[in-house]
Formats: structure tokens, sequence, C-alpha cells
């Protein structure tokens, strides 16, 4: 059974965005870059939300050839995994291996679940909230950047309770720190 794991990127003081939706407090580093992209290697199926998903396609189109070796390697990850994508909006997928989904199902994502040896990552704080209300996350995997930015978007939504177990954590020169919690029932 693959697992469900919500990965993501906030300040120190809990947002992915900071209030005008800039996020680039969070852009790794090399060494951070190759990190995730280890953690990345596992994952079959990205889940993401329209807006998450208007991020991360980047990486359908980027030619990277005269990029870090760990940029290229991203992009190859990138191009490896299936995408699904939750949207009541969007008409059409603008990537290979992507597929829309209107409305955002448990009952489909436990099933998938069940299907695979592969990693799940979510993507997104809105469609992560809905699935770990759902209890269907299996892991929270965060990189705490040194930056506090005062308010925008957050991590995980006030009123969510939840039960951590810390699994992992490592420190990187740049003061980013990798936390990684499985959550419990």
């Amino acid at each position: 059974m693959g697992k469900l794991i919500y990965h993501s990127s906030a300040s120190l003081d809990g947002y992915i965005a900071d209030r005008d939706g800039n996020f680039d407090f969070s852009a790794p580093d090399e060494e951070v870059h190759g990190f995730v992209n280890d953690l990345q290697r596992d994952v079959g199926t990205y889940l993401f939300g329209r807006n998450m998903y208007g991020v991360m396609s980047v990486w359908e189109t980027w030619d990277t050839t005269d990029e870090p070796a760990v940029v290229q390697d991203f992009a190859r990850i990138w191009h490896g995994t299936d995408k699904v994508v939750y949207s009541t909006t969007l008409p059409a997928a603008s990537t290979a291996r992507t597929r829309i989904e209107r409305t955002f199902d448990p009952a489909a994502v436990r099933e998938l679940k069940a299907g695979t040896g592969q990693s799940i990552g979510i993507g997104g704080p809105t469609l992560a909230t809905a699935a770990l209300q759902a209890g269907l996350v299996d892991e929270c995997s965060l990189f705490v950047t040194p930056f506090v930015v005062g308010g925008g978007k957050k991590y995980l939504p006030d009123g969510l309770n939840l039960r951590l177990e810390l699994l992992e954590e490592h420190t990187f020169g740049s003061g980013t720190v990798y936390l990684r919690y499985r959550v419990l029932p």
C-alpha cells in the first residue's frame, strides 16, 4: 500500500506563501534541492489543487539543459510521475500523465493508495487539509525555512487537530530544517 505524504516548505511562522502570494523565501539551494529529489524518487503520483498544479507545471516545458544537475534531476522525476489535479474550473491538463478530477473523493484516494506500492505526494494546503480531515495523510514532510513572513497562506489551517510522531529531522547549511512526521490515529 502506498503512503500519502504532504510535502511542503514553510516559513518559521508556518506560511507557504507570504501575503502577496510570494514563496521565493522557500527556494531551495542545491543541498536542499538534492535532498528533496531523493525524497521524491519513490513518488508515483502527485495530487494537486489547481493553484499548486499551476506552479509545478513549469517543470513540463522548462528546458533545464543549462541548469544545475539537481534541477535537471527533478525535471526527470516530474516527467516520470502521474498527476491528478482537482479543479472545477481547469478545462484540460497542460502536462503529460495528468488527469483532471472535478471533486476530491476520499474513497478514490483510498483506492489509489491501496493499489500502489509507491508513495503518493500531495501538494497545496487546501487539498492537503481535505485529505488530512479525511484521515488519508500518512506523513507530513516539511522544510522549515529561516524566514518569518508575518502572514499569508498557512501550511496547516487553524482548527485542525493532529497527533504526530517525529520520524526524521535534518538541518542544512542554509538553516533550513527538514521534519518528517507520521500522522497518528
